[in-house]
């Protein structure tokens, strides 16, 4: 079984997060290119779990788009990964404050990964700065 660590974090606050498991890290994208919610004021205090930022983000950056790209990445690992027996993989997503970009990015490629992979991953999801989504699985509000 392949065990998926999925993180977002902030790279002012706490920085790319360390690979625990000795592989020495995996995958690190970088959301700061997408346009920030977090400087719309009614956005501010929402995190990327809300409607409002995943809208946003879905109509009006290049989000979309990244997160194909990212999508197409991270199949090719795990691909191979599942083929060759291999038990880790850390995929991370980081901006500003780790509260818009990042933990949007993170759910939408958990999601994306367990519909295409199911029971031969196991994923863990985690938003560093924002402790009060670790509760399990995060549900993303709507649907692209």
């Amino acid at each position: 079984m392949l065990h998926i660590d999925i993180h977002s974090f902030s790279y002012k606050k706490g920085g790319i997060p360390k690979d625990e498991t000795g592989n020495g890290g995996g995958f690190t994208f970088d959301c700061r290119g997408i346009l920030n919610p977090g400087r719309v004021e009614e956005y501010k205090i929402q995190t990327g779990n809300d409607i409002g930022v995943q809208e946003y983000l879905e109509k009006k950056t290049d989000m979309p788009k990244f997160l194909e790209l990212v999508k197409e990445m991270v199949s090719i690992n795990i691909g191979n990964y599942l083929g060759r027996g291999f038990e880790n993989l850390q995929i991370n997503f980081g901006c500003t404050g780790g509260q818009h970009r990042s933990v949007y990015s993170a759910i939408r490629i958990a999601d994306f990964i367990e519909k295409k992979y199911g029971d031969k991953v196991e994923i863990s999801l985690h938003h560093d700065e924002q402790h009060q989504l670790n509760s399990g699985f995060s549900e993303i509000k709507n649907t692209i």
